[in-house]
This record gives C-alpha cells, structure tokens and sequence, in this order.
C-alpha cells in the first residue's frame, strides 16, 4: 500500500512540477510581450497614428474627404514601410491625445506635437525632426493695428485647447488684457478670425506655411511678422519607455540620409524647417 501510495504521490509532484514551469513560461511571455511595445504593433500589423487635421501636415485632397495626405502622412508612410507595419491614420481630440496614447486606441502622436520637458516626462518622443514656432494671424488689414504688446487688450484670442499657441496666448505678455478662448482645432481658431469672432488667433508657423495666403481658404489673413515668440521643435510622441521609439529613430536617420525626407518637405515647402537632414 506504501509502495501504491508513494508512486501516486511521485505522479502528484512531477504534474505540479511541469504545470508550474509552464505557467511560468507563459507568465514570462506575457510579460515580455507586454514590455514590448514593438513586438505588440508588428504582431499586430498596424501603426495607428493619432493625428488632427491641419494643412500642411494632414489634411484631405479631396472635397469628398476619401484621400488624406500632408507631409505627416507620406512620413509616416514611409517610416512604417521601414519598420515592415501598415499605417493607419486615425483623427483624435488633441486635448485626449496623452489619454488615446495610453489606453493604445493609438500608437503613437505624430501631428506637429511640440517638444516640452512635461511631455517628455510622461512620453517617449522621437527625434526632432522639424523646427517650429507660434505666430500670430490676423486679418491681412489688421497686421500693423495689431503688432505691439497689448494691442489685443479687451478682443478675442484663440487657440487650439491643450497645445503650445495655447500657452502662449495665455501666458506671453504681448497678450496682456486679452479676452482668450480654446477651440477645438487650428482650422477652427483660423476660422474664427476669417469670421470676425476673433480678432487673431495663435497658431503654429508650419500651419501658416500651408494654410495661410493666396490660393488657400484663408487668402484673407496673414501673420504678424513683427511677433517673435520661443523656437519650437516637433517630435513623434510614443508610450512612455517604447522601444518603438529607437527603430522610428533609425528610420528617420536612413530617410534624411537618402534624401526621401528632404524630397517630402519640399513638396510641402517646409524644406527649410526639417532639422534631420
């Protein structure tokens, strides 16, 4: 009966024992995984890019909103072409983005996202790869009435909620006495001011690049030249620790020295802003 009891027991501890080192294998793999950020976006195929819409970085080509382009897009591309996934673009609140990021509704921010010690305190951010600024728009026949500090006292500044012209508008001096309001997006702050509800409105430079003067839907606005605010840098903004960020650092150093990044810029005239190259 000893000898019965001894072998089942034998049987008992060798079960535990391989069920034990297979949890803990699959318990490993887990984990791995989980750390993972790269091999979570190339097991699943995609990149989803988080983006808002603004020319010239994304923005529809077509009436029928079918075909998105812009230099974020075709950067994009061509960054998850090296890194073997599929893009996928999708359009977020701006003021969601670190939210989106994080619950991995999206990979990753990469829409004209400005370089700052808190973001880089809760993200991991590529490197910088486009030299930007804040300016100030106004109607064309507003330019020199509104060129000095305090000039804006008691009217109406907008700016997109939760980003860097929003920062300024509430903050720089030259907007003491200025009745600030957030909007949703650049495009809306630029219409507010086309509109007469605002009387300017803070955007990025790379914005006014691709949105502002003849032959765009804002032909009738234009920046103040004489405002100088703070250099700016964009970056693509990951969860905080990816190792996703590495391999995107490497693809935008092949495509600066191949020429491809210069190539989309310049089709974008944001040739002079790229600061890889």
């Amino acid at each position: 009966m000893k000898k019965v009891l001894s072998v089942i027991l034998a049987a008992v501890m060798a079960f535990s024992v391989v069920t034990m080192f297979a949890a803990c294998s699959k318990d490993s793999k887990t984990v791995d995984t989980a750390q993972s950020d790269l091999a979570y976006i190339q097991d699943k195929g995609t990149l989803v890019i988080g983006i808002t819409l603004f020319a010239p970085m994304d923005y529809y080509a077509d009436e029928n909103e079918t075909e998105l382009t812009g230099f974020e897009v075709e950067f994009g591309k061509a960054v998850c072409e090296k890194l073997g996934v599929t893009p996928q673009f999708q359009v977020i609140s701006w003021e969601a983005k670190e939210n989106e990021l994080n619950s991995k509704n999206i990979d990753c921010i990469w829409n004209g996202l400005t370089i700052t010690q808190e973001r880089l305190d809760t993200m991991s951010i590529s490197t910088p790869y486009m030299a930007n600024k804040q300016i100030v728009c106004v109607k064309a026949e507003n330019v020199e009435k509104y060129s000095t500090p305090g000039s804006l006292k008691g009217l109406t500044v907008v700016a997109e909620k939760e980003s860097a012209g929003e920062e300024v508008a509430t903050t720089d001096p030259f907007f003491e006495g200025a009745n600030y309001t957030a909007v949703d997006t650049m495009a809306k702050a630029m219409m507010e001011v086309k509109s007469g509800t605002a009387e300017a409105a803070v955007i990025d430079y790379v914005t006014g690049i691709g949105s502002l003067g003849e032959g765009t839907d804002f032909a009738d606005l234009a920046i103040v030249e004489s405002v100088s605010f703070a250099d700016e840098q964009y970056g693509i903004a990951f969860r905080k620790d990816s190792d996703v960020t590495a391999e995107v650092n490497k693809a935008i150093e092949e495509l600066a020295k191949d020429g491809t990044l210069q190539k989309i810029a310049d089709k974008y005239k944001l040739g002079d802003q790229l600061l890889v190259k």
